[in-house]
């Protein structure tokens, strides 16, 4: 059976699978990412999965695996297939696609973790056949994908997407990134596990707690969360009026809190946009095999691409 590798590096796991044509997973394994060990043996061991997984495709399927994708964290030159920059993993400027293109013997994708899982939330998921659609990850950051026709847009620079640091509290908490008042120092999980544990004087509470307590009817969370989504909103409607989606996909933690956060954002995006068009507001339907999903999709996109430049005249 001809199949891809599909590979989601993570901060302190990956994920992998081997992905059929139709996108479904035939195998699915992971590995902890070893980044405690350096950014070397990281890459290491990504080149050793990727081996692994396509030793078990030639002895299960009966041939290995005819490309591969691989989506990652940081700062990714997908052009360059270079993995730029990643706080967490401690690597800088490694020539990820080649490595592993030599170690593999097949073509290669490589592709921004949060962008890829949005091209597989807006291929197969909860965007399939949106022709505009805008990916929002609300973790430890926030972070985007801009989805049109079928693929994401990466940017000329690939930063595309990065909605997390819009300026959305002029003058506010400093952000790593150099500024202040980002979006993600206010609405991700992060920022509302802070200011809940802050606010509840519990220093282990996190960002589910205080979506329970707002459940529950506490006002004192209920105003650490309104906070979250009003600046959600304020982000989020900068964003519309720049793409014009028609739907908007939200995942990460925080959307697994459900229409406790998804009930007050509608109202809040609502009362923000004037001549904007208010687009489908959904949560993500892919969970955590976004990222595989996505690099096969990379995979297969390379191979289909690579297919139409063997067979032009």
């Amino acid at each position: 059976m001809r199949h891809v590798i599909a590979l989601d590096v993570g901060g302190t796991g990956m994920k992998a699978a081997l992905a059929g044509p139709e996108g479904e997973l035939l195998h699915r394994a992971r590995r902890p990412t070893g980044r405690g060990q350096g950014p070397d043996a990281v890459v290491a061991g990504i080149l050793d999965f990727a081996a692994e997984l396509r030793a078990y495709g030639a002895e299960h399927f009966g041939t290995p695996a005819a490309a591969a994708g691989v989506a990652v964290p940081g700062i990714v030159d997908e052009a360059r297939g270079v993995a730029a920059y990643a706080a967490n993993l401690g690597w800088r400027d490694v020539p990820l696609r080649d490595l592993l293109a030599e170690r593999l013997g097949v073509p290669v994708a490589l592709g921004h973790d949060v962008r890829t899982g949005g091209l597989a939330e807006g291929r197969v998921g909860a965007g399939r056949g949106a022709d505009r659609f805008l990916f929002v990850a609300l973790g430890t950051g926030i972070a985007g994908a801009i989805g049109v026709d079928g693929r994401v847009e990466a940017g000329a620079h690939g930063f595309a997407g990065e909605i997390g640091h819009i300026v959305v509290r002029p003058g506010g908490s400093p952000c790593p990134c150099g500024q202040r008042g980002c979006l993600e120092r206010f609405a991700s999980a992060a920022a509302v596990s802070e200011a809940w544990a802050t606010a509840s004087g519990d220093p282990d509470a996190d960002a589910a707690d205080c979506a329970k307590a707002v459940e529950s009817g506490d006002p004192t969370a209920g105003a650490v969360w309104q906070e979250a989504v009003d600046a959600l909103a304020d982000g989020l409607v900068t964003a519309l009026t720049l793409l014009d989606p028609r739907i908007l996909i939200i995942g990460g933690g925080l959307a697994e809190s459900g229409e406790t956060l998804f009930a007050p954002l509608r109202e809040a995006i609502r009362r923000r946009i004037t001549f904007q068009k208010q687009p489908s507001l959904v949560p993500a339907a892919l969970g955590d095999t976004a990222g595989c999903l996505g690099a096969g999709l990379l995979a297969w996109d390379l191979l289909d691409q690579t297919d139409r430049m063997e067979v032009s005249p």
